[in-house]
Order: structure tokens, then sequence, then C-alpha cells
């Protein structure tokens, strides 16, 4: 009796909250009859799956989830996306107008259906992470849990456990990245504050996903990130990694960080040369590695320069100080 009532009790509370993000979304009425029995154990990941639709494109599913579930705004959606807010905001209008326009009701897919909205998922998920691990330690902490809940819903997918392992061991260092109210680069991190047994949990997550057959993206990105726990740190190793990453993927804010890696192996030059070419002139993140590429390259001025066009470009308060406090190093 008490197994069934808690069964009812979830069942009502799921359609009242599939409900309510449905009119958000403005789409046709979900009815309880409507919402299917489901093998999702997560209430909230059962909603990120409903919401990544296949009748949109794959950025609109990513974005309006992101929006309506992930908790973030257009501004922080949009920044995710390398866009100005306007553009996104008109994207999103045009998702709900094509949503609305189908007349197809959002439920939650079935179990054999789950793999077609995987990619949408991830890029939720992942997307939700990267803004917390900016500083916003909530989001962070519901998309590992959002992971984890994944995981087990879809054990047989390397890519869901590359993608939580790449979370953990970059959650690790949660405590170490801020001080005095200021990012802390990786090098100059007091490892002592590092999580070692969530970066334990990473690692065991990875090579599950490596058992799997996993060497797609977020099964890199975990690779990178244990690469990156090491110390001393393989750079060369780290470039390499960066660069089939790059391949796989056409992103040029993977470039940058080959670029990063490149310059960390000894060769700024050759590493200021594939920043010079990316088109990323809204990511304050390039101008930040350009300017010190140029400080390396002892090209002060030009250095003040992208130190600057940064600072115009940056958002957070904790990255700007770091970035105000690299200026003021420049010799004068």
């Amino acid at each position: 009796m008490t197994t069934a009532r808690n069964r009812a009790l979830d069942r009502i509370r799921r359609d009242r909250t599939l409900a309510a993000k449905i009119r958000l979304l403005d789409v046709p009425h979900v009815s309880e009859d409507s919402v299917d029995e489901t093998t999702i154990p997560d209430e909230r990941l059962e909603l990120v799956f409903t919401c990544c639709h296949p009748s949109l494109a794959l950025d609109a599913q990513v974005a309006l989830t992101l929006r309506t579930l992930g908790g973030l705004s257009t501004e922080e959606i949009a920044r995710a996306f390398l866009v100005p807010e306007q553009t996104m905001a008109k994207r999103l209008v045009r998702a709900r107008r094509k949503i609305k326009a189908a007349g197809v009701p959002f439920r939650v897919p079935p179990a054999h259906l789950l793999p077609d909205r995987l990619v949408a998922v991830l890029a939720v998920v992942y997307l939700i992470f990267n803004e917390g691990y900016s500083g916003r330690g909530d989001l962070a902490a519901e998309a590992i849990r959002l992971g984890r809940a994944l995981a087990e819903l879809m054990p047989d997918e390397p890519e869901v456990h590359g993608l939580l392992a790449l979370m953990l061991i970059n959650d690790a260092r949660r405590d170490a990245r801020f001080a005095d109210g200021a990012v802390v680069v990786l090098r100059d991190q007091d490892r002592s504050l590092w999580d070692f047994d969530e970066i334990a949990q990473g690692r065991a997550t990875l090579e599950r996903a490596l058992a799997l057959g996993g060497r797609d993206a977020y099964v890199l990105q975990a690779a990178l990130a244990s690469l990156h726990a090491d110390e001393p740190q393989d750079w060369p190793q780290i470039a390499t990694l960066y660069g089939r990453l790059a391949r796989l993927t056409g992103s040029p804010v993977v470039e940058l960080n080959e670029a990063v890696a490149i310059a960390e192996a000894g060769h700024a030059e050759a590493a200021l040369a594939v920043v010079e070419r990316l088109e990323l002139d809204r990511y304050h993140y390039l101008h930040a590695t350009r300017a010190e590429l140029l400080r390396r390259l002892g090209r002060l001025d030009d250095a003040r320069a992208a130190y600057d066009r940064a600072l115009e470009l940056v958002h957070s308060d904790a990255e700007r100080r770091l970035l105000e406090r690299r200026l003021a190093e420049l010799p004068g």
C-alpha cells in the first residue's frame, strides 16, 4: 500500500510539473493520460528529455531547454553559444513558435527513443555545468546530479560516462579556482584544496567510458581533464589530444585550448599563429589568451590592448579581477 501510494504521488507530481513547464514553452496541452510511464529515474532529467524535442534543430532544443528548465537567462545562453543576446532571444521566440505551429504535444519519450535525444540532453547538462563552473555552484551540482541519473538510465552509453567523468574531475578543483574574489588559473591553484576522491571517481568513470569504446567529444574532454590534474602536466600530449578534439568537433574554442597547450609546451609563436586566425572576437578568453602570448613574446603594447578588449567582454567579476591583475602586472 505504501509503495502504491508513493508511486501515485510521484505520478501526480510529475504530471503537474510537466504541465507547468509545458505552459512556459507555450505548446499544446499535455493531459495526465498523455504522460506515459517512464523508466527515467529522475523527474528533472525526465523533463530535459521531454523538452529536447526532435521537431526542433539541435541548437534550438538545447537553448530552449536551458531557458525553460536549466535556470539560465537568455544572456547566459547567448554567452554559451557565443552569439549576441538579441540573436538568442530571437532564436528562442522562433523555437516556441515552431513548437506551437507544429501542434506536437510534448511528452516523455518511450525508452527506445531516448538515444535519439541523447545528443541534445548531453549538451544541456554540459552547458549547465559550464555556467556553474564559472562560479554558480548550485548549477554545477545540479549538472552532476543529472549526469549521475543519466549514467544510471543509460549505463552502456560511453559519452554519458565521459560527460560525468569530465564534470567530476573539473568539479574536484572547485575550492581552488577562486581566491580573494578572483579566478585562480590551474598552474597557480593550491592542490591541497582539490578533492582527490572526486578526481578518482571521475577517472574511474572515464575508464568505464573507454571500456565501452568511447572516443568521442566528451570522453576526449574527460581524458584532457584527467591529464590537467597530473603533476607535472604532459603539455605535448595535451596539445595532441586537443588537436584530435578540434578535428572531431570543428570548434574554434577547442582550437583556442589547443593553442594554450602549444604555448605551454614552449611554442608561444606557433600558438599565437593559431589564435590570430580564430574568429572568436566576442569571446573574452581569446583576447585574454592572446594577451598572455603577446606578453611572453615581449609585445607589451599589443598585450595591453588585448587585455583591454578582454575586459570589455568579460561578464564574471572573478574573471575580471584576474584580467585586471594581469594587466597591472605588465612591465611599465
